[in-house]
């Protein structure tokens, strides 16, 4: 059975981690840095070729991390795969135990370093997830034909908080409870309050899933301004950046302050009780996950 979703049930704040797949055939980083993580996290989501860059599959790296004794999610979108290449990635994933899965749109091939790709779009989060439960339902493939097997999966979906006009998102995000998605994680947050925000208005909405909020460490003044400016739902507080821009001059790391400013964010989320977890995607930074989780107290 899934460790998130026997977290998620049991009310202990679940923690998830992220990390991509190499950009080559080599998972020996991936895996060492997947050891850190052993025992101190709920699952590992594996990224599916994020921004649309090339990478090794997410059930390539899904495979290696349970095979080294962790709980690896993985993520599916519908830009590269029709549903029938979609349902055969989840099966092969359940014969290897790999039950927890996290559906996404994903972003079109132009943004990426393969932009003469063609996109397949066959399905969207939601389509992905309605599909995976029906199959659930009935244990029939997306034919309409048996399988001679059927996994039961926990399956997940993304939301933006700070997105405008909210309650795009809010429709958004009911959409993909009803088809089936079981938790939620989040594009990255930087302050409670536009957490409470959001969270204020799924509840007004009646809509009842965890939701699990994204933590991104920022490393620099540069890449919070860089995010700000390129990637949607991102919105990293001014004082924030001054903080990270004057670290030098206070002698410290601006990397160093990332991890306190994000390990106060976690643990601020978890003494106010607004989640049940959290999410981190330190993008690359992954060996700095269990520091911030001991800053966090967890």
């Amino acid at each position: 059975m899934s460790l998130l979703k026997t977290a998620l049930e049991n009310g202990t704040f679940a923690v998830t981690a992220e990390m991509a797949p190499p950009k080559g055939c080599d998972f020996t980083e991936q895996v060492e840095v997947a050891q850190l993580l052993r025992g101190k996290v709920h699952g590992v989501n594996v990224t599916d070729m994020q921004s649309a860059c090339l990478k090794a599959s997410s059930l390539g790296l899904c495979i290696h991390l349970k095979l080294a004794g962790l709980e690896p999610i993985l993520q599916i979108t519908g830009r590269d795969r029709s549903r029938m290449a979609i349902m055969g990635d989840v099966l092969s994933a359940a014969s290897f135990g790999i039950d927890t899965v996290l559906a996404l749109t994903g972003d079109h091939p132009v943004v990426g370093d393969c932009a003469q790709s063609k996109p397949v779009y066959d399905l969207d989060s939601v389509g992905i997830l309605n599909m995976l439960s029906n199959m659930e339902e009935t244990g029939l493939d997306c034919g309409g034909n048996p399988l001679s097997s059927t996994p039961k999966l926990f399956k997940g979906a993304c939301v933006t908080p700070v997105y405008e006009p909210m309650i795009l998102q809010i429709h958004k995000l009911k959409q993909k409870v009803d088809a089936g998605a079981r938790y939620i994680q989040t594009q990255g947050i930087f302050d409670l309050d536009s957490l409470k925000r959001f969270l204020d208005a799924v509840e007004k909405a009646n809509i009842s899933v965890p939701i699990m909020a994204g933590i991104i460490p920022l490393k620099s003044a540069g890449m919070a301004k860089f995010m700000n400016a390129n990637v949607p739902g991102i919105a990293v507080p001014q004082e924030q950046i001054d903080l990270l821009a004057s670290a030098k001059e206070r002698g410290v790391k601006a990397s160093e302050l990332g991890i306190d400013l994000a390990a106060k964010l976690i643990a601020d989320i978890r003494n106010e009780n607004l989640c049940p977890g959290v999410h981190i995607m330190a993008i690359g930074a992954e060996r700095n996950v269990p520091v911030i989780l001991e800053k966090a107290g967890l």
